[in-house]
């Protein structure tokens, strides 16, 4: 297995951590590079009754592309131990959007954390890493939320 692109998919979340620490120790591994994407999730626009966007959907926007981006530098100042990085932030469905990265990027492996939901959530909401795997064009790692490292 030839590993040079690792896109690693976080979120503000612990399993999306647990994800990025993974990622980065097989791109040391390997002498990947990373891209850290994070996808904005849209969101449902208010429109006026002259057919145009509200202000808040806008502002809206720009506060989540700079958290996004703030996000970004903390996982890479936290994982990367200086491995070479990429921020790919887009406004689109989560799943779509790291399976499109991916492909624009070129990456190898995806690693992906999932939070383990089961039953009617699951069920109900579909599972993101579930279906990066199923779609993606490269393998996919998908760290559990309840992987801890052994010492």
């Amino acid at each position: 297995m030839n590993l040079k692109k690792i896109l690693i998919a976080v979120d503000n979340s612990t399993c999306s951590e647990k994800a990025a620490k993974t990622g980065y120790e097989v791109a040391k591994t390997f002498g990947a590079e990373v891209a850290l994407v994070n996808i904005i999730e849209p969101i449902p626009a208010n429109i006026n009754p002259d057919l145009t966007l509200a202000p808040v959907f806008l502002e809206a926007y720009d506060n989540s592309e700079e958290n996004s981006h703030i996000l970004l530098k903390e996982i890479e100042t936290k994982f990367s131990q200086g491995i070479r990085t990429t921020y790919l932030s887009v406004i689109d469905s989560a799943a779509h959007g790291i399976i499109k990265q991916s492909d624009e990027w070129g990456s190898d492996l995806i690693v992906i954390g999932t939070y383990g939901r089961t039953g009617i959530y699951h069920f109900l909401m579909g599972s993101v890493a579930e279906h990066v795997a199923r779609k993606s064009a490269c393998p996919v790692l998908i760290v559990p939320n309840k992987y801890e490292e052994k010492s």
